[in-house]
């Protein structure tokens, strides 16, 4: 269910939106994030020509207390939306994401490949191996949040614009969305860039193992991440992300002139 109400988001994490050419890249932010950690990375692939949205998922933004309101089947419309919005005008589109956004692009990736050309993931969040995961879909009746898990960031002075709470429901509707995704992955077939960061404070190495092992894409290419913690997008090597998945794009999907 979606609140009634509509919070007035923090000043900084509006949603990015550019026009370019016929190929498009949808970028989603993740859990409890923000646009912010993405927005460096959309403009970077706008100033090169591409056509990009970054969309601000349901519940995020604004206070975590709104968006224990959201369900994964909010964030996914929206980001369906803005597929559908870059099919209307794109011969290709590359769908990107950070952490529990990188679900979001598996999943239309497996819900719609006809319209997905390309999966780029940033530390991508299908599974967490703690065991007080294994709580959350009792404990989201009990208390109605936990210690947030953002800024996991190494580079001094950025801010993602999350939330400092984790919303129990919504987390447990990720989980959920992590199980459904997980069941289906090997309908993923288009080519795969996965960045992993050797130290991540948010998620254990399950999610890319599972993630990789589990697609059939003919192309899967795992670049690690020696200088960034969990939110890599905005952190010390965000410009090797950037100009990586340039490159990758430009060899397995076509350039922005194509």
């Amino acid at each position: 269910m979606t609140s009634t109400t509509s919070p007035v988001p923090v000043p900084g994490t509006e949603p990015f939106s550019a026009d370019g050419g016929r190929t498009g890249v949808l970028l989603s932010h993740g859990f409890t994030g923000s646009p912010a950690s993405m927005v460096p990375w959309g403009k970077h692939l706008a100033g090169l020509g591409y056509t990009v949205r970054v969309p601000r998922l349901p519940g995020h933004g604004t206070t975590w207390k709104d968006m224990n309101t959201t369900r994964w089947q909010d964030w996914y419309g929206e980001v369906d939306g803005a597929l559908t919005d870059l099919r209307a005008t794109c011969d290709r589109v590359v769908v990107a994401g950070l952490s529990m956004g990188g679900c979001l692009a598996l999943r239309l990736a497996e819900k719609r490949p006809a319209d997905v050309d390309a999966v780029v993931l940033v530390n991508p969040a299908v599974n967490l191996a703690r065991f007080d995961i294994k709580l959350v879909p009792v404990l989201q009746w009990l208390v109605p949040a936990m210690p947030g898990i953002g800024n996991d960031i190494k580079m001094a002075g950025q801010d993602e614009l999350g939330y400092d709470k984790t919303p129990l429901k919504a987390l447990a509707s990720q989980i959920a969305m992590w199980k459904t995704t997980r069941a289906d992955l090997a309908a993923v077939t288009q080519p795969l860039l996965v960045f992993r960061s050797d130290e991540d404070h948010v998620l254990d190495p399950t999610s890319v193992d599972l993630i990789r092992a589990g697609v059939t894409s003919a192309v899967s290419e795992l670049v690690p991440l020696h200088e960034s913690y969990h939110v890599a997008t905005i952190d010390n090597d965000a410009q090797l992300i950037f100009d990586r998945t340039a490159a990758f794009i430009a060899e397995h999907v076509g350039t922005s002139d194509d």
